[in-house]
This record gives structure tokens, sequence and C-alpha cells, in this order.
């Protein structure tokens, strides 16, 4: 069932739940009121029911992706062929149809609704965050795996970085109130972009130290595996591997 988010955006629920996709993927639809023309962001898997049904919402002009994993990209090139519709991504492997590489910063006008690109590695080094200006008071954001509708994000090291990640949530805090919609969980996650982000580098920083006290304990040269299952010995064995990654982000952070 195709869902309204915003005044702009309407997004369906891919059927792939997981431990790290939450209820699965978020697929967003955006269009302007007066305009039959849609676009699509985060096909997600290659589900042909799912994609058909993303392929007769309206006349598909663009296809866009938040960032390189298979959960949001896999359906992409399917989704082109049923649409004729290019794909665009920050990484050119993800591109189809003549689509043109992302670039941070640049305007798309598509479907009548502007669309700016915001560079937000972090997560992963190709990682975008699609800013609608126009959609309500302060403009919405499409935050990818950036920032999720619950829980936190994992930062898939080496490609993801905790230093881009703290800059990317300076970027996202600097949109004002702009309303969130993240690509796992509830959609529109909050009504204002400023309150996730200090709840994420709040969480953040928080992990950070324990990860320093962690090495207090363990010696500086512990490994990611090791200074997990102490920071995240509660964690269910499905996402220990994740938060492994994480860590090991953040030992780079600090040993750098």
């Amino acid at each position: 069932m195709i869902r309204r988010s915003s005044a702009l955006t309407e997004y369906l629920l891919a059927p792939n739940p997981g431990p790290m996709s939450l209820e699965g993927t978020n697929t967003y639809l955006l269009s302007a009121p007066d305009s039959a023309g849609v676009v699509v962001v985060d096909p997600g898997p290659l589900d042909e029911d799912h994609l058909r049904a993303l392929a007769s919402a309206g006349d598909v002009e663009l296809i866009l992706i938040t960032h390189r994993h298979h959960d949001h990209t896999e359906g992409a090139g399917r989704l082109h062929q049923l649409t004729g519709a290019p794909v665009r991504a920050a990484d050119p492997v993800h591109c189809h149809g003549g689509g043109a590489v992302l670039l941070a910063d640049e305007l798309i006008t598509a479907a009548g609704v502007r669309i700016r690109v915001l560079g937000t590695p972090g997560h992963t080094a190709d990682s975008v965050s699609f800013f609608l200006p126009d959609d309500g008071p302060a403009g919405s954001v499409l935050t990818g795996d950036t920032i999720l509708g619950r829980g936190t994000t994992v930062l898939d090291h080496p490609d993801g970085t905790l230093r881009d990640y703290l800059a990317s949530l300076d970027l996202l805090e600097s949109l004002g109130s702009a309303t969130v919609l993240p690509a796992h969980g509830p959609a529109p996650a909050a009504a204002d972009i400023r309150t996730a982000v200090r709840a994420y580098r709040n969480h953040r920083l928080e992990r950070l130290e324990q990860v320093r006290t962690a090495l207090a304990g363990l010696g500086r040269d512990a490994s990611a595996a090791e200074v997990a299952a102490v920071v995240y010995y509660d964690v269910d064995p499905s996402v220990r591997r994740a938060a492994e990654l994480s860590v090991a982000a953040q030992l780079d952070y600090l040993r750098s």
C-alpha cells in the first residue's frame, strides 16, 4: 500500500524486513500535485510485485539512490527496464540508462519537485540525502540510512567513517526544522531534523566514550571484536557484526 508521508512524497514499504532493514526499505515517490510525473527514491529489493507497483504509480521520470547497499539498489536496474527512467547515484556502479553521477549540492528538478543533493557520507562513503525545500513550511529531507526512523545507523567501516558521519550530521542540522523521511522505520520520523541530529550525535559521542573506557581496560591495541564484546555486550547476535563495524569506525577515529 502506498502511503502519504508529506505534501510532496508518498512511500511504499518494500517486502524485505530484517534486523538491519527493520520493517523494510521505504521506497519514496516524489511528485508535485499538478504533475503526472514521479521520482522514485531507493527502489529497494529485486521484488517484481514491489517494482511493478512503483512503475504503475505514475510516469516515472527519474530514479535516485541514497547509497550502495543492496536493500536500496537491487531493484534499480529492473525498475529502469520497466519504466525507461534513468537511475542516478553517487556511485557510478549504480547508475543505469545514461543516468549521471549525483553531485553534492546539485539541484535537480523532476516531476515538478526541486531536489537538492546533499553529500552525507559516514554510513557509507557514497551516502547522499535529498532535501526538498518546497515540501511543507520547512521542507523535508530524505536521509537514506544516515538517520533512521528508529534505532541508530551502522558505520560501514572502512567505507564509512565516524569523522565523515559527524560532519554529515552537522550539515543535516543546518537544514533547520525540515521533516525527516528515513529509508527505514516510521515515515516521517521527526518533524524537526535538528532534534533527530542532536539525539544521533549524543548517542555517537556516548558510544565513543564507552569505547575509550573499554580500551583503557583492554589495552589500546584491542580489536574491534574485543571492544564490541564490551560496549555492545547486550546486542542481539544478528546485529553483532554491524556493531563491530561501528566500533571499527570509532577505533579508527580515536587512533587517527
